[in-house]
């Protein structure tokens, strides 16, 4: 082992660790990865600007714009609407249809935004069929991951991979070149949940989950302190309105016809201001309103619908790392926070000064109509939307913005899919990349002002692009410093001691997707794939052997997280609204996994032999 290999195995540790122990947000981990390579002199710091020239988070971006506009054109919406509407109760043909659609749209577009706009349609229909919102919200996890295992654009790690290949001078993959693995990995998977999901998922509910379907509303009182309140020159926290074991929780104070945009502690009562009050209480009743308007001296001034609903925190939310108390979340969101739940706790003590987490469940207490200007701020995902048209979260869309929409997704894909087809076939015609096809199909939406500037950007996940281009500075440095060389001549070696020569290139196919897979629970899919394909196509060179089959297991591998919540973003948005533990992962996923291993395993040496 040379000093080079070494230091490069050293940072491959580090980055290890940080992702597990979660030492900062996976960009700034991979960024750091980046800068930290370059210090070493693994990578030169004329090559660092290499990565920027991978065309995969270029890609990845322009799919990421498109999936916008089938997103904010509501056509997932609408069908699952449908679904919602026609279902009958029973559970297992709830699990089939929602499993089915969430895989097929989750092949095309991001399977994150497809879990966010299912989520409370799937929710939805689970109060009105009465069936445990857990067991139907895992399988649309599950499903999106299966589904995006069918093209190329399936996942971000999809296209990394693809990128990743042309910087090693390999063959890059073509549009549907997984679909002979990824859809039978998706039959399997939608086949198993659908037949077995049903004794395997446990019967759990959310927070809301525990209350009747009628406390979820609740009316909030817009409430006038006139000039013979007795509370007027108070402190408000020293007032009955500060009383929350009652029930009574403020969401607004206005003055002057504005809102205070300060801490209750902070506000001391004056003539004539104006209160927004919400009087629940989850272990019983709350005060009566006409006893609270005689006990304050208010006048009541009108009433409004109001929701008890959940808050997902999204993994790009602005809210990670802050309190409710600083991020003065009550007149940030004009909702006031009952509860969160996290790791299958519901928490009820000390809120304010708890430090928000990705997956955190913020029971709350909001106007109805507030839910579209929460859903603006993409802080959350939100698990309720209201069912009335004049009410929708999502701006009402032209029909045709649907049907444009998915013009324009088809058309990259026959692009680029055809050109390169028609290119092996006549020279002349030339192969159009992905990256191009993409970028031209998001500038026409934009043209067509199907979506604005400003959707656009917003439609991007930037954290993932800068994760990427950070990682592949980890993968530069292992070919420069020929560490992937060296750990696929360890692999070989120890893989020689116990299998003959001609069962070799199988047991270590076997092999590879195993420890694949176990990386990709712990550690972000997009930095598993980085690590392992220079891994596997420098050992498939030693083996003297197509390095296909090994990259495609690879591929695959690299998003079968199924036996942990951390394994999978999507994982983390439905686990608190389905009120799950972490064990319910390990008993429903490892199965999942096994099974994703064995198909794989026997399917990639039929359809790419050796």
């Amino acid at each position: 082992m040379t000093l080079p290999i070494a230091l490069t195995l050293l940072v491959i540790a580090l980055t290890l660790v940080a992702f597990i122990r979660e030492w900062a947000s996976p960009d700034v981990i991979a960024l750091t990865v980046l800068c930290l390579v370059v210090a070493l002199g693994l990578v030169g710091l004329q090559e660092m600007t290499v990565v920027f020239k991978n065309e995969a988070p270029l890609t990845i971006a322009a799919l990421f714009v498109i999936g916008g506009a089938l997103e904010r054109s509501g056509a997932v919406d609408h069908i699952g609407q449908i679904l919602k509407s026609r279902l009958s109760g029973n559970i297992r043909v709830a699990i089939l249809a929602f499993s089915v659609l969430t895989a097929f749209f989750s092949a095309w577009m991001n399977n994150t935004a497809i879990v966010a706009i299912l989520l409370p349609v799937t929710l939805g229909f689970a109060r009105s069929k009465d069936i445990p919102a857990s067991r139907l919200l895992m399988p649309l996890s599950y499903c999106s991951i299966l589904g995006g295992c069918c093209t190329l654009i399936g996942t971000s790690t999809n296209l990394l991979v693809n990128g990743t290949l042309r910087d090693l001078g390999e063959r890059p993959m073509s549009m549907f070149e997984l679909a002979p693995v990824g859809i039978p990995l998706a039959i399997a998977g939608i086949g198993y949940l659908t037949i077995f999901g049903p004794r395997l998922i446990p019967s759990r509910s959310s927070i809301t989950g525990s209350l009747d379907i009628e406390s979820r509303t609740s009316p909030l009182y817009h409430l006038l302190l006139g000039g013979k309140s007795p509370l007027l020159g108070m402190n408000l926290m020293a007032t009955p309105l500060a009383d929350r074991e009652s029930g009574i929780h403020v969401l607004e104070v206005r003055r002057g016809g504005s809102r205070l945009m300060l801490p209750l502690s902070a506000i001391v009562i004056q003539q004539n201001d104006r209160f927004l009050v919400a009087l629940h209480r989850r272990g019983g009743r709350a005060v009566n309103p006409k006893t609270l308007l005689e006990e304050i001296g208010a006048q009541l001034l009108a009433t409004v619908d109001g929701l008890v609903s959940e808050l997902v925190v999204h993994d790009e939310s602005t809210l990670l790392g802050e309190t409710l108390a600083h991020a003065d979340f009550r007149q940030r969101y004009n909702c006031v926070v009952l509860a969160v739940h996290r790791n299958g706790i519901n928490l009820t003590k000390r809120i304010a000064e708890l430090t928000l987490e990705v997956g955190d469940t913020l029971l709350v207490i909001t106007p109805l109509s507030n839910l579209g200007a929460i859903h603006a701020t993409r802080d959350f995902v939100l698990t309720d939307l209201p069912d009335q048209p004049d009410r929708s979260v999502k701006v009402k869309r032209p029909a045709h913005h649907v049907s444009l929409s998915w013009a324009t997704l088809i058309g990259v894909v026959l692009v680029a899919t055809l050109s390169d087809v028609l290119h092996g076939m006549v020279i002349a015609i030339p192969a159009i990349p992905i990256h191009y096809a993409a970028m031209v199909g998001a500038l026409a939406l934009l043209w067509l002002k199907i979506v604005t500037p400003r959707e656009a950007y917003a439609s991007i996940d930037w954290q993932v692009l800068i994760m990427l281009y950070g990682l592949l500075g980890l993968g530069m440095a292992m070919q420069n410093t020929h560490t992937a060389e060296w750990l696929a001549h360890g692999l070989v070696g120890t893989c020689e001691r116990f299998a003959s020569p001609a069962q070799l290139p199988m047991v270590l196919l076997w092999l590879v997707f195993l420890l694949t897979l176990l990386l990709t629970e712990v550690l972000s899919n997009n930095a598993t794939a980085v690590m392992m394909v220079p891994i596997v196509v420098t050992l498939a060179h030693q083996l003297g052997v197509d390095a296909r089959p090994f990259v495609l297991a690879v591929t695959v591998a690299s998003s079968t997280a199924f036996a942990l919540p951390m394994g999978y973003q999507t994982h983390m948005m439905i686990y608190g609204p389905g009120g799950y533990r972490f064990s319910d992962f390990l008993r429903v996923g490892i199965p999942l996994n096994l099974i994703c291993w064995i198909t794989a395993c026997v399917v990639i040496p039929l359809i790419w032999p050796f």
